[in-house]
């Protein structure tokens, strides 16, 4: 076996186990030899078995990982970067460092918390600006739909935006205000022949009809950690839109206040207009409810283009295990009850499941705007002073966010493995399609990410199926060290992770296991076609 000039000196990596395509698109595990060019960073060749390196040229790299598994690298569909303007909050540089270290070599960026968002076509350029020379994968973007920007949309479209996304509530950001049914309705006029997708969070105060006075659970913006008002960071603890007396600290108080039928009526608003788009693609972001499913599943029987996607923090928590006051775990929509969460599970094995995709959804932001109670901070961290000693551990004024983006495949695997002592769960080959195939189909990108198979990118993740280990905070690789998965206990650990043929991430190496000078991710801007 040689390799072409065309190609240049080959790398090889080996493995008795591999995640691989077959030519119908299906996945198997399999051993598998993968030749990749070291001129064009893409897979030239994969042989399902494990051919020796006597077989190579002299010059060929050739690593053997058995009985580790090779992956495709993971396409996390839901990232929040907030560069620039809220770079206090994640970066560029540490959020896509933390991509890396967990085998995500793909992030999509979403259109906010970043100042300017990704609305307009002068924001998103501000945006590729600020991220040069930062990447270490390879990032896309979506376009933000906010009130009065339609006439964006379509150039945004043309500068190569992955999809677009509104919310149907406040989200908690002034310069990302929610739209009303009637913008909702004019950006599906809007891109409604363009290859794309319209993604909504999907949650509405039920006979609001419109944007209403709650918000997406955060605060307002201006990064002081307080929040008054039912549109200035939180709502109120009831689902009838009158304040009455509550226990802020308890995590259902905040529940009760965004329940699941937040998230039907706005479904059912996304439903009524999906008439206008009939090719379009819709897709509902983070969904929680599993109330929604049946609705999901209805529209797409009849015909309508519309998927979802979950997060790894809807499947491996659960309200009941939410500590008074660890507000850490507070996101919107909210970690439901553990039998929700026995519905979300159900729904990825089940026969054309809605739920597509599984993404991280990493929204981070400073530790003083979860605030935490002091009992919740590290020991090499001082606790930062509240504006009042009672908003400490207060879910309802705290910002709504989970950092998890690099420990999806950990948290999903464990997850699985432990739940399939008593019921039917996804297998690997599943994850991947949830967590690689389907999210690069997702926005676009399946022609060269998502898949091991002759012609993609060489994206590899190198998972350690065996490995138990304990989340600590030294692990976590995001800008700020606060995630509600500190202190879990995970089987599966990824070792090492190529993008596009050059190793990227080996754990425990120099340099905080980041390999090389400098990154080497670059920007998605080509014009989607799919």
């Amino acid at each position: 076996m040689t390799a072409s000039n065309s190609h240049g000196p080959l790398t090889v990596l080996v493995s008795s186990r591999a995640v691989i395509s077959q030519p119908d698109n299906s996945l198997t595990v399999s051993p598998a030899t993968i030749s990749i060019s070291s001129v064009t960073g893409k897979i030239v060749s994969v042989t399902p078995e494990i051919v020796p390196q006597s077989s190579f040229p002299a010059d060929t790299t050739y690593v053997d990982h058995s009985p580790k598994l090779l992956l495709p690298g993971l396409v996390d569909a839901h990232v929040h970067l907030n560069e620039p303007g809220r770079t206090e909050w994640e970066g560029f540089w540490t959020g896509t460092r933390a991509a890396a270290s967990g085998g995500v070599t793909t992030v999509i960026d979403m259109p906010l918390n970043a100042i300017p968002p990704t609305t307009t076509v002068a924001g998103f350029k501000e945006k590729l600006a600020a991220s040069e020379g930062q990447l270490w994968v390879d990032v896309g973007f979506y376009g933000g739909v906010i009130p009065g920007n339609a006439d964006e949309l379509k150039p945004l479209v043309e500068m190569g935006v992955r999809g677009f996304k509104g919310f149907l509530i406040e989200s908690g950001v002034d310069e990302f205000p929610a739209i009303s049914p009637k913008d909702m309705a004019l950006a599906m006029e809007t891109l409604k022949d363009s290859a794309t997708t319209l993604m909504f969070h999907a949650e509405m105060e039920p006979c609001a009809g419109h944007t209403n006075g709650h918000t997406n659970g955060h605060t307002n913006g201006n990064t002081n950690g307080e929040s008054n008002g039912l549109t200035n960071g939180h709502t109120n603890g009831q689902t009838n839109g009158h304040v009455t007396p509550s226990d802020v600290t308890a995590y259902q108080t905040f529940l009760d206040s965004r329940p699941p039928t937040f998230e039907t009526t706005a479904v059912q608003e996304i439903l009524s207009a999906a008439h206008i788009a009939p090719s379009l693609n819709l897709h509902i972001v983070h969904l929680s409810a599993t109330q929604c499913i049946p609705l999901l599943k209805a529209a797409r029987a009849n015909g309508v283009k519309i998927t979802a996607e979950t997060c790894f923090h809807y499947l491996g928590l659960s309200a009941e295990e939410i500590e008074k006051g660890d507000t850490r775990h507070k996101c919107c929509p909210p970690i439901r009850e553990g039998r929700n969460r026995d519905g979300l599970w159900e729904e990825l094995v089940a026969e054309d499941s809605c739920i597509k995709t599984v993404v991280s959804d990493h929204s981070p932001c400073t530790p003083e705007l979860k605030l935490l109670p002091k009992e919740l901070w590290s020991a090499t961290e001082s606790a930062p002073a509240q504006k009042k000693d009672t908003a400490a551990g207060d879910f309802m004024a705290a910002w709504g966010g989970i950092s998890s983006v690099g420990l999806g495949l950990p948290i999903i695997y464990s997850t699985a493995k432990q739940r399939s002592k008593t019921s039917k769960t996804p297998t690997i080959t599943d994850i991947v399609r949830l967590c690689c195939q389907a999210t690069a189909e997702q926005v676009g990108l399946s022609h060269r990410k998502g898949s091991i198979k002759v012609g993609m990118d060489a994206d590899i993740c190198v998972f350690d199926d065996a490995e138990v280990w304990t989340f600590s905070q030294g692990d976590m690789r995001w800008k700020n060290r606060c995630s509600p998965w500190e202190g879990h206990e995970f089987t599966g650990r990824v070792k090492e992770t190529w993008l596009r043929g050059r190793k990227v991430f080996e754990l425990d190496a120099q340099n905080g296991g980041f390999v090389g000078m400098k990154p080497v991710g670059e920007s998605i801007t080509e014009q989607r076609t799919a």
